[in-house]
C-alpha cells in the first residue's frame, strides 16, 4: 500500500485508541530499522484485528465495507473474473447490476490488481465498483468457485489414462509418472481445501470399493470427497514423496512431515501412514506455524478464571500446568500464556513436539527422539541456556517430571501439560510418577483443566428453552457455584435461556463456527499446598471444601455459563464433560 495511505491508516487506528502509543513507537522503530511498511508490520504482528484495520482503510480511502458471509454468488458473476486472478489479487466479484459489477478486495491500493480489472472492464464492456472486505469474507466467496468434488473430478477426467495403478519403487520412470500424473494435482487440491476450510486433520482411507477423504473441522470428522479406489496407491505414493518416506515400504507404519507455501504463509503437515489389510491409510495433521497465538479471553478464559491466571503469571517462579486429553487445546493455552510473559527483559526457551506456532522473541526447540533429543535431555540443555521462563510441551515420565519440579523450585517459571481428567487430578498423577508431595506443594502455582467445545455461529443462533428435567439438572449445578464467582450477567431466574444454531452459509449449515475452551482453574493456595504436603489428597471432602473456599468453578459450571451466554450449546457442554 502507498506509504502515505499507510501512515493515514495508522494515524486513524491511533486516534481511535486501537493502537497504543507504546505499540506505535515499537512499530515505527521496527519499520525504520527493517525498511518494512508500518502497516505491513502491524498486520504481520496482529497488533490490531483485521476488522479494525479494514474499518480504518474504509475511513481513510472512503471505500465501503461489505460483509459477504451470508452471500451466495451466482456462477455467472464469479466467472466474470477468473479464479486464478481472484486468488492472485485477493478480490472477488459478488454482485452485478446492469453493466456494473461489484468487487470486494483486501487491498484497493494494489495497482496491479486495478490494472488487471481495468483491462477486464474494457474487454467485457463492464464497470467495476470496489468494496473492502476481510480475508475471512473473501475466502468464503473464493470457495464458491469450485467445490472439492468438482475440482478433483475435473482433474481426474482431464487425464485419466495417466493415473498409475501402482507405484512401488523409486526409480526415475515412476518418479516421472508421479510428476505428470493428475494425482499430484489431486493431492494439491485436497491440501488446499483442507487449509481453506480450517481443518485440523486429513484422513485418506481405503474401503472395498473407494477411497474416502475426511476433514476434521472443529473436532468433528466430515467426509468431503470420494475417490476411485484405483488411484489410492498413487495418492499415498504422492504424499510419501512429499514427506520423504519410503515408497516401497507398505508393511510398516511410517511418520514424516512436509511444508507447503499457501497464501504467503508456511503450512506444515505431519504425515502418518498405517498398513491395513491390503492398502495403507494416511492421516495428516495440519500445523499453520505462521498463525499468531490466540489471547486467553478469546480462548474462553473469562471472569474469575482469567483473573486467577493473570495473577499467577505475575509470580517470579513456580509451575503452571495445563491438563486435558489429546486435542483439548492445551498447547494453544500455553502459547497464550507465553504471549503474556514474552517481554524484552526475559529469556523464554521452549521444548515442544511439535512447534505449532512461531513466537517472535522466544527460543523454540523441537524434540527429536530419533537422535536422543527427548523432553528430559532437552530440558537439561535448556537449563544451561540461562532461561527465566521454560515451556515443556508435555510431562511424559518421571525423569521429565523431576526436572520440571526442580526447575520450578530453583527460580524459573515453568509451563507444561499433563494428561488428566480434571485440575486436581494433576497432583496424584505427579505423585504416581514418583514426585514427593512436599515438592509438588512447594513448586505448584496453578493447574488448568480444559476441553474444547464448538462455538455457536453468531449469524444464526436462536434462543431455546430446555426440557424441565434437563433444566432442573442445570439449575442444581448452577446453585453450587460460590456467590462471588457467579458472573453478574448470569441470573438463576427461571426459565433458563440457552441457544442453538439454526444453520446458515457462514457455518455451512452446521450451527457452529470454530471452537472455544471450557475450563477449570485451580490455584495452589496456601491451604491447598498444606493439604498436598500433609498427604490428604484422597480426602475428597477436604479438597472440595478448599475448592469452594477459593471460589473455583468446575468445568461443567464454566460450560453452563458459556452456554447461557450463547457461546456454545448445552449439548456440547454435556459431551465435553461426561465421564
Amino acid at each position: 500500500m502507498d506509504k502515505r495511505y499507510s501512515d493515514l491508516i495508522i494515524a486513524d487506528l491511533s486516534q481511535r485508541q486501537i493502537l497504543t502509543p507504546a505499540q506505535l513507537a515499537r512499530l515505527q522503530a521496527e519499520s525504520q530499522q527493517s525498511g518494512k511498511d508500518i502497516l505491513d508490520l502491524l498486520q504481520e504482528k496482529k497488533a490490531a484485528s483485521e476488522e479494525e484495520i479494514v474499518n480504518s482503510k474504509s475511513r481513510v480511502l472512503n471505500i465501503p465495507i461489505i460483509d459477504l458471509m451470508d452471500v451466495q454468488v451466482d456462477a455467472k458473476i464469479l466467472n466474470i473474473i477468473s479464479e486464478e486472478i481472484a486468488r492472485n489479487y485477493n478480490l472477488v466479484p459478488f454482485a452485478k447490476e446492469g453493466d456494473k459489477v461489484k468487487v470486494a478486495m483486501i487491498n484497493p491500493q494494489d495497482y496491479k490488481a486495478i490494472e488487471t480489472l481495468d483491462f477486464l472492464a474494457r474487454q467485457q464492456n463492464l464497470q467495476f465498483e470496489y468494496y473492502l472486505t476481510t480475508s475471512v469474507n473473501l475466502n468464503h466467496i473464493l470457495r464458491q468457485y469450485a467445490n472439492l468434488t468438482q475440482e478433483v473430478s475435473e482433474v481426474l477426467e482431464s487425464a485419466e489414462d495417466l493415473v498409475p495403478e501402482e507405484i512401488e519403487t523409486t526409480n526415475e520412470e515412476d518418479m516421472a509418472k508421479m510428476k505428470s500424473a493428475p494425482v499430484s494435482k489431486t493431492v494439491s487440491v485436497i491440501l488446499r481445501h483442507a487449509i481453506e476450510g480450517g481443518a485440523s486433520d486429513i484422513h485418506i482411507e481405503p474401503t472395498d470399493m473407494q477411497t474416502r477423504v475426511r476433514y476434521r473441522v472443529d473436532g468433528i470428522l466430515h467426509t468431503s470427497l470420494i475417490l476411485p479406489i484405483k488411484i489410492h496407491p498413487a495418492v499415498v505414493a504422492r504424499i510419501k514423496v512429499l514427506a520423504n518416506l519410503k515408497l516401497d515400504e507398505t508393511r510398516l507404519p511410517q511418520d514424516g512431515r512436509f511444508k507447503i507455501k499457501f497464501e504467503n504463509r508456511n503450512v506444515e503437515f505431519r504425515v502418518s501412514t498405517l498398513p491395513l489389510l491390503d492398502k495403507e491409510k494416511v492421516v495428516m495433521r495440519i500445523l499453520d506455524t505462521s498463525q499468531q497465538a490466540i489471547n486467553l479471553e478469546n480462548l474462553g478464559f473469562v471472569d474469575r478464571n482469567y483473573a486467577v491466571i493473570k495473577e499467577e503469571l505475575k509470580k517470579p517462579h513456580g509451575l503452571l500446568l495445563v491438563t486435558g486429553p489429546t486435542g483439548s487445546g492445551k498447547s494453544t493455552t500455553l502459547y497464550s500464556m507465553l504471549t503474556i510473559l514474552n517481554q524484552e527483559g526475559v529469556n523464554i526457551v521452549t521444548l515442544e513436539d511439535p512447534v505449532e506456532y512461531n513466537l517472535s522473541g522466544v527460543a523454540q526447540a523441537q524434540i527429536r527422539p530419533e537422535v536422543g533429543l527427548t523432553f528430559a535431555s532437552g530440558l537439561r540443555s535448556i537449563l544451561r541456556q540461562d532461561p527465566d521462563i521454560i515451556m515443556v510441551g508435555e510431562i511424559r515420565d518421571k525423569e521429565t517430571a523431576e526436572l520440571v519440579i526442580h526447575s520450578a523450585l530453583t527460580g524459573h517459571i515453568v509451563l507444561s501439560t499433563l494428561h488428566t481428567n480434571d485440575a486436581f487430578g494433576a497432583i496424584p498423577r505427579l505423585m504416581d510418577m514418583g514426585i514427593e508431595s512436599f515438592l509438588i506443594s512447594s513448586s505448584l502455582n496453578v493447574v488448568v483443566a480444559q476441553r474444547l467445545v464448538r462455538r455457536l455461529c453468531t449469524k444464526c443462533q436462536a434462543a431455546i428453552q430446555l426440557p424441565p428435567r434437563e433444566e432442573e439438572e442445570i439449575f442444581t449445578e448452577l446453585s453450587k457455584i460460590p456467590a462471588r464467582s457467579l458472573p453478574p450477567d448470569i441470573t438463576l431466574a427461571r426459565p433458563l435461556t440457552f441457544y442453538k444454531g439454526q444453520g446458515c452459509t457462514h457455518c455451512e449449515q452446521s450451527g457452529y463456527h470454530s471452537r472455544l475452551a471450557i475450563v477449570e482453574v485451580m490455584a495452589a493456595t496456601e491451604e491447598l499446598k498444606k493439604i498436598i504436603a500433609d498427604g490428604h489428597v484422597t480426602n475428597i471432602d477436604l479438597v472440595k471444601g478448599e475448592f469452594i473456599r477459593q471460589g473455583m468453578l468446575t468445568m461443567k459450571q464454566d460450560g453452563i455459563i458459556k452456554a447461557m451466554r450463547g457461546l456454545t450449546t448445552i449439548e456440547e457442554m454435556w459431551n465435553a464433560t461426561k465421564d
